[in-house]
């Protein structure tokens, strides 16, 4: 029996990674569930999957899951804050931390389960993005177990040879991460600068959470996944390579110096890679669908339109500068998309603020945790000063 912590439960890859549990519960049993602004969701979450503790950001919000808790009869302890993020995810208790905090808010409580050496299961890609020279190296230090979970990491994952790690990288010639394009990979320029937010959160083939569905369909989220690709895999950025397939039933490919290519193939369900992640080295059935290829009857790719998606180009620039740019990418970005939610600026203004922010840093290599988070809130701060000026 397993014991779990789920930063993020209330989330779309919390709520599969718990529907995954629940047909395994013979197997794995729910430590602490954490969420946001969803407190009636999580205390109903609590009480099915009978979590020992619940953690929330605020004491406002804690006092509010205590009463709804207790109103279903439910014994799980409530937290809040920071430290009590980093608690559950370290405790001597937990076996396993399903990360799937979203943004910049995951780092730490990520990080604190990668120092206690726990079995880490990545779906917060800004760990790495933010901090991907600290958070590999606390990974090798601590000795933990890091497991991509994003889909097209999981395929890359899962497509790499046993030993890769071990001095078998000069096989491997290139990572192919697999887009889907989003919702506007087929319209003008002139259209998607009209995109309202229910528009580009209407993915084709994922269910995903507002904030990544924004990134898809601005491709902010797979120059995001380039990033994170990168440190995952110990390969330099020139290695990595995106191409559109719209029918997101290739999650990405590896091609090897021989002139092989491999792929990972499946039914677009993020359960895959979460029954991957939670079983591995073994497997463990994840309740999709079987895919039927000749139902498919047709995969198709293209190169992806760096002109009309420039976020996609701002996240290659950003990995190319490195050092804390891609931190200052991701926090302007994050900033953008609430702004772009919110109805404050329009769908293209995202790219120009992000751009604007960059333009407005001079970069450096950030040596500890504490620089990370000066970048990142500095970032936020002149991306907020930015779409001020856009919305003026």
């Amino acid at each position: 029996m397993y014991s779990i912590t789920i930063l993020g439960s209330t989330g779309s890859i919390g709520e599969s990674t718990l529907d995954v549990i629940a047909q395994h519960s013979d197997q794995y049993s729910i430590f602490a569930l954490t969420g946001c602004r969803q407190l009636e969701k999580l205390a109903q979450q609590s009480i099915q999957y009978n979590a020992k503790y619940a953690v929330v950001t605020d004491e406002s919000s804690a006092k509010r899951l205590t009463s709804l808790i207790m109103d279903l009869k439910g014994t799980t302890e409530v937290m809040f804050g920071s430290d009590a993020l980093s608690e559950v995810a370290s405790s001597n208790q937990v076996d396993i931390v399903m990360a799937a905090i979203v943004g910049a808010a995951g780092l730490l409580p990520t990080l604190s389960a990668v120092k206690a050496g726990k079995k880490v299961l990545l779906a917060n890609k800004e760990s790495l993005v933010m901090a991907g020279s600290i958070f590999m190296g606390a990974v090798k230090q601590h000795s933990a177990t890091l497991l991509p979970i994003d889909s097209e990491h999981n395929a890359i994952f899962q497509c790499l040879p046993d030993n890769y790690n071990d001095g078998d990288q000069p096989s491997v010639k290139k990572l192919i991460l697999s887009a889907s394009g989003g919702p506007f990979r087929t319209w003008d320029m002139q259209k998607i600068s009209k995109a309202t937010p229910e528009q580009a959160c209407a993915h084709p083939n994922w269910s995903m959470g507002n904030k990544i569905s924004v990134d898809s369909a601005s491709m902010m989220n797979k120059g995001l996944e380039c990033i994170e690709a990168k440190w995952l895999f110990d390969t330099t950025m020139d290695k990595i390579e995106v191409l559109i397939h719209p029918q997101s039933i290739v999650h990405s490919l590896v091609q090897y110096v021989d002139g092989s290519v491999l792929a990972q193939l499946g039914n677009p369900d993020m359960r895959t890679p979460i029954a991957h992640g939670l079983a591995w080295p073994q497997r463990l059935a994840s309740g999709v669908a079987d895919l039927d290829l000749s139902e498919i009857a047709q995969l198709t790719f293209e190169q992806p339109d760096l002109v009309k998606f420039p976020c996609l180009q701002l996240a290659y620039n950003a990995a190319a500068e490195g050092g804390n740019a891609p931190a200052v990418l991701n926090a302007a970005n994050e900033i953008a998309v609430d702004a772009f939610l919110d109805g404050r600026i329009g769908f293209t203004a995202i790219a120009q603020a992000v751009e604007k922010t960059l333009d407005s840093f001079d970069f450096y290599e950030p040596e500890s945790l504490d620089a990370v988070q000066d970048s990142d809130n500095r970032a936020r701060s002149v991306a907020v000063s930015v779409i001020k000026r856009i919305e003026s």
